[in-house]
């Protein structure tokens, strides 16, 4: 079912984001104070703990037109999950599962699958959830374990001034080789930018801004990212925080 391309497989997995976030073994001081007030900031660890179901659809959009959107329901509490969406072929498909089991039923042009082809499609649909979720919520998994912190120095120009963060992991998510440089503003202390070159890529790293921050809920999230090289952004349409969800919409495709 993917519409992915390789720029966009970034992410660690995700699974117990419902846990307030410990102590980082190996990082920076330095970068773990800029990384709390970064969760301060978004509403603090109780807020995003205490939040337990999110719905965003994650879109791409390229030349001014959308090529790729999926539509994610997801229990942060207990880990029920629910994906929408269409094939490159243009066939709708769902997905429920859970995913920390990473076990479920998918249906496929209004057919329910089976046997490898269940199995292939509850893997897709857990790594689009890594990838759009990460796009998503990176800022509150800043102290994720296995994610190593360096304060890589600072940026300024007349608009302001930000603390430069790498994030390294070591041997955590699909994709562990991944760097990312997240630009904290001093000021909101809310990420405006983050830069990454992905495993297997030599650079130069890939740029975007991070836009449109408002509450949900008690917690603060961003609905839009933007290339300033060539203008792609990855948005999100559809983005909520509710406070309950139907049990009908993990159980029925």
């Amino acid at each position: 079912m993917s519409n992915r391309t390789r720029v966009l497989a970034v992410g660690l997995a995700l699974v117990g984001a419902a846990k307030p976030a410990l102590a980082v073994a190996g990082s920076d001081p330095k970068a773990v104070v800029v990384a709390d007030q970064v969760m301060d900031a978004l509403g603090g660890g109780k807020a995003w703990a205490a939040t337990r179901y999110l719905r965003f659809d994650w879109a791409v959009e390229r030349g001014g037109k959308t090529v790729v959107t999926r539509s994610h329901t997801w229990n942060k509490h207990t880990g029920a999950y629910r994906l929408e969406g269409k094939t490159k072929e243009g066939k709708a498909y769902t997905v429920l599962m859970n995913l920390n089991d990473k076990q479920g039923k998918a249906v496929l042009d209004g057919k329910p699958l089976e046997g490898e082809a269940l199995k292939k499609q509850l893997e897709s649909a857990y790594e689009a959830w890594v990838n759009d979720a990460y796009w998503l919520i990176m800022p509150y998994k800043l102290k994720d374990p296995g994610v190593v912190l360096t304060l890589e120095g600072e940026q300024k120009t007349r608009d302001g001034e930000w603390d430069k963060l790498l994030l390294r992991f070591e041997s955590v998510g699909l994709t562990p080789k991944d760097r990312y440089w997240v630009y904290v503003n001093r000021k909101t202390h809310l990420v405006d930018r983050w830069d990454f070159i992905l495993q297997g890529e030599k650079g130069p790293a890939s740029t975007f801004s991070w836009q449109g921050w408002k509450k949900y809920g008690n917690v603060m999230l961003a609905d839009d990212r933007v290339s300033p090289k060539d203008g792609m952004r990855i948005y999100f349409p559809v983005l909520e925080a509710p406070a309950s969800i139907p049990d009908a919409a993990f159980t029925t495709p």
